[in-house]
């Protein structure tokens, strides 16, 4: 903002009187006191452009003088209305309204591009959680006009201001809201742009999970071992009270490798008879590997972390699983219980994702549910949890992909791209015993994800998350290239279409048109199978019933005297064919002989009844 002038500092007041006046305008055009809908801008084009045009003189001042003075202004105003109401009072409805107005000035060019965002961005700082949603109301309405313009000025503020919200906000009790700021981040940034991606790879390793250790773990370790936590939760260090939240999700750079089977080397790790005791902090230091995979790269680590998931996983197998369930609108049946197959659906449980509870004695915890079957079943609570379950084997299957990008061949391909962001390779390289596990693991994992409730449907949505990941890494990898491509001139997609239809034809006839019948057989008059042949009367005219009776009688005086099954079965298909030709004609002229017809009868007793068919035994029997 340009210094201001004694008299910049006098037309103030006037200023703030003429935004004001819109103010009311604004109240008698919108009579309602929600976000929507905006202020039409024709309404109010002439009273913006008389915003600081005249100083205490009455003389007009330069255009960046004016908006100086208009910034001012609006800031008074809009503080003392913050000051006034909350975002969900009724008379917060004046700020949405100030925000419409500076948003035409904007557009008109009466103030600088990013004073609409820096306001907002202040506003979003005032509010608590639950009126950053309503802020947030604002922003999304307002979306598409917010960045129509001089969006390279507003859009590190934009970020700016989201990113702080996102880390005021939880990802366990705001998963949603979060979803509506990242949502707002992909709609209002280009697909290509860089400010979000992570172009050092470099791993959320600042979220820990604090688990009670034993005292070797303890002797080996000088502190409290801290355990990095799985992805989708809040980024917040874990507290004293051992409720840790999952961390950011790794960096995802891997590319996937073909799955073969393979026998694991550590077999008795998938016993599915190992206890809570000894699984409690193999399950736990997991979380360390999959925040940081580079920790992988030593052996001792990587076979820990090999023994800890062949555990986990061989622990959920047997585990009866419990599903979480939404109350119901009208609040359900406090504690009521489905029972789907073997698995029991807690219908009074929701979808709230808590943080991690890494107590020993919450992790040994049992709850007992009651079946229809004899007996009762008891499974850890925790572990029985679906969605945790899914979790962290979801974690897992990204991990085993970063593995696979490490292996020889995965970096050969990397090496041979022209453009490389070397701080995204590793020297490390996965060997071929290792990569086996690998694949035969996620082989498991990726089995087990489609055993639960619309487990396909749930395998299938997370295989596309990361196969489209892939994509990005491949693109981070290669420096972030630009994806704009400039747009076609009509004469240039011509001149295409011309080239492609020149290259495809072929100027060279073929003798015989690719699937066309060789009508060679024409031109051989002196044959039968001429066209003169073609003429023979018998082609084309309908045999009469009379005659097909005599032939089907000679064909079965042929038959007996048949030697061969393929003689007997050519002679039989010879006579249904002429028999079933012979009741076609009929069907015309002789519909009554029709009533008389059946299997096995001759078609002579059929259409001549007064005269019997001709038998060959009983002829030669007369004779003798």
């Amino acid at each position: 903002m340009e210094a201001l002038s004694l008299h910049d500092v006098d037309s103030v007041p006037e200023t703030i009187k003429q935004i004001q006046d819109l103010l009311g305008l604004a109240r008698q055009i919108k009579q309602v006191d929600t976000v929507e809908p905006p202020l039409p801008a024709s309404e109010f084009a002439a009273g913006v452009d008389r915003l600081g045009t005249t100083d205490t003189k009455g003389a007009q001042p330069p255009l960046g003088q004016q908006q100086n003075v208009i910034e001012i202004a609006a800031r008074q105003i809009f503080h003392s209305l913050l000051c006034e109401a909350d975002a969900d009072d009724p008379g917060f409805v004046q700020v949405w309204d100030l925000l419409d107005i500076l948003q035409i000035c904007e557009d008109r060019g009466r103030t600088e591009s990013s004073l609409l965002v820096y306001l907002v961005e202040e506003l979003l700082d005032s509010q608590t959680t639950e009126n950053c949603k309503i802020v947030f109301d604002f922003l999304e309405s307002r979306r598409e006009r917010l960045i129509a313009k001089d969006f390279h000025k507003k859009n590190l503020t934009i970020l700016r201001s989201c990113n702080e919200l996102l880390r005021r906000l939880s990802r366990a009790e705001d998963a949603v809201f979060c979803g509506r700021v990242f949502f707002f981040l992909f709609q209002t940034f280009p697909l290509g742009d860089k400010s979000s991606v992570n172009l050092r790879g470099e791993f959320g390793v600042e979220n820990v999970t604090t688990y009670e250790q034993t005292e070797p773990e303890q002797a080996a370790q000088p502190k409290t071992a801290e355990v990095d936590a799985p992805p989708p939760s809040s980024d917040k260090p874990a507290e004293s009270n051992q409720a840790s939240e999952p961390s950011e999700a790794m960096d995802g750079e891997y590319q996937s490798g073909l799955a073969e089977p393979a026998k694991l080397t550590h077999a008795r790790t998938d016993d599915p008879t190992v206890d809570n005791n000894s699984l409690y902090p193999m399950f736990w230091r997991l979380q360390q590997d999959l925040s940081n995979p580079a920790r992988l790269f030593e052996k001792a680590n990587f076979q820990t972390f090999k023994e800890g998931l062949a555990m986990s996983l061989a622990k959920f197998r047997k585990t009866p699983v419990v599903v979480q369930t939404k109350v119901s609108e009208h609040g359900g049946a406090q504690g009521e219980k489905e029972k789907h197959g073997d698995e029991h659906v807690d219908r009074s449980s929701s979808s709230y994702n808590p943080k991690y509870l890494t107590s020993r004695d919450l992790f040994d915890l049992e709850v007992t549910f009651h079946n229809e079957q004899p007996g009762n079943m008891t499974h850890n609570h925790q572990l029985s949890d679906l969605t945790f379950q899914r979790h962290i084997l979801v974690q897992a299957l990204i991990l085993i992909d970063f593995l696979l990008s490490l292996t020889e061949k995965a970096k050969k391909r990397l090496a041979e791209l022209p453009t490389v962001n070397r701080s995204l390779l590793y020297s490390y390289t996965l060997s071929d015993e290792d990569r086996l596990w690998a694949t035969s693991m996620r082989s498991r994992i990726a089995r087990y994800l489609q055993e639960g409730p619309e487990g396909k449907f749930y395998y299938r949505m997370v295989e596309t998350v990361l196969s489209r990941d892939k994509n990005w890494v491949r693109w981070k990898i290669e420096s972030c290239p630009s994806i704009v491509r400039d747009s076609l001139f009509t004469e240039q997609l011509q001149e295409a279409q011309k080239g492609a239809q020149k290259i495809t034809t072929n100027r060279r006839l073929r003798p015989v048109p690719m699937g066309a019948m060789d009508m060679s057989f024409l031109s051989e008059n002196d044959s039968p199978l001429g066209l003169e042949g073609l003429k023979d009367p018998a082609r084309h005219t309908a045999p009469t019933i009379e005659s097909l009776i005599d032939e089907v009688e000679n064909d079965e005086l042929d038959l007996e005297m048949a030697t061969t099954e393929e003689e007997k079965q050519r002679i039989k298909d010879a006579i249904s064919s002429k028999t079933w030709r012979a009741l076609r004609i009929a069907r015309t002229t002789r519909l009554d002989a029709l009533d008389r017809w059946e299997f096995g009868r001759s078609l002579r007793e059929v259409f001549h009844p007064e005269q019997p068919a001709a038998n060959p035994d009983s002829d030669s029997a007369n004779n003798e």
